[in-house]
């Protein structure tokens, strides 16, 4: 696939979802139909969290972790989201991190920025900016961020090693980054690979554990660790799989227990 066309097939698909929040549809699924319990975005967030944020910040979740949960943010750090979207996980940052500290979205979509700048203002919070930019060229400068977090957005890049290495350069010695993504364990059937809908919907660009490993090593991280958060069984990817009109009962004994979401934590050496 193109560069250049999976970069719009995914803005395309995140305006899409935006612009379907902010008409009052629910946006989050991956598989983008809007009545859906996708088994990768659903049931992410604690009640107490989500209760203190904007109904369309949540409605417009995508992705297939909370890393805010697991990033162990402190007050007074600076936190950088990579591929905001509506902007849930910069709110729960910037809750976190506190008026001491400072939390960056940065999304390439128009219509995600636009809404994640109406959920900023609804909560009321400050210590947020949100950013135009792509996450293989961060518009911030070197050694600026204490944590990079990012939810289901690295494995959409067609660059994840160009993605890795702007988060590095980002980062401050001794900085964290903190990431939730979809990741594959085994060898994935090229009929899967080569479908952009399914790469779009947070799959087909997934990298195998070993290979997101060894890019963030190269990268220059140290302290690399991906735990799985959820791992998807064929009863997950059938209804996935007919969504995208591929042959579930065919293809789903090849994907069975070979794409889960995982918690990535690796560290800039001090």
């Amino acid at each position: 696939m193109d560069t250049s066309d999976i970069k719009g097939a995914v803005r395309d698909r995140y305006a899409r979802a935006a612009l379907s929040v902010a008409a009052g549809a629910r946006g989050s699924c991956c598989s983008g139909r809007s009545d859906c319990a996708d088994p990768i975005t659903s049931n992410l967030y604690q009640g107490v969290q989500v209760d203190q944020l904007p109904e369309k910040a949540v409605l417009a979740s995508l992705g297939c972790g909370n890393p805010t949960a697991l990033a162990e943010l402190k007050p007074g750090e600076t936190v950088l989201d990579l591929g905001s979207g509506g902007g849930i996980d910069v709110l729960l940052s910037a809750r976190r991190v506190g008026p001491s500290g400072k939390a960056y979205g940065l999304d390439m979509t128009d219509e995600m920025l636009a809404l994640a700048r109406e959920n900023q203002s609804k909560a009321g919070l400050e210590n947020v900016e949100f950013l135009k930019g792509e996450i293989e060229h961060i518009p911030l400068p070197d050694d600026s961020v204490d944590v990079i977090i990012s939810n289901c957005v690295i494995n959409l890049s067609a660059d994840k090693g160009q993605v890795l290495r702007e988060a590095f350069r980002v980062l401050k010695p001794g900085g964290r980054f903190a990431v939730s993504d979809v990741v594959t364990r085994g060898e994935v059937p090229a009929e899967i690979r080569k479908s952009v809908l399914l790469w779009v919907g947070c799959v087909a660009g997934a990298l195998d554990e070993a290979e997101y490993r060894a890019k963030l090593v190269s990268a220059g991280f140290e302290a690399v660790d991906i735990e799985p958060t959820r791992i998807y069984r064929v009863e997950d990817a059938q209804g996935f799989l007919d969504a995208q009109g591929i042959d579930a009962r065919a293809i789903a004994p090849q994907v069975d227990g070979k794409f889960m979401s995982a918690f990535i934590r690796a560290t800039k050496p001090a």
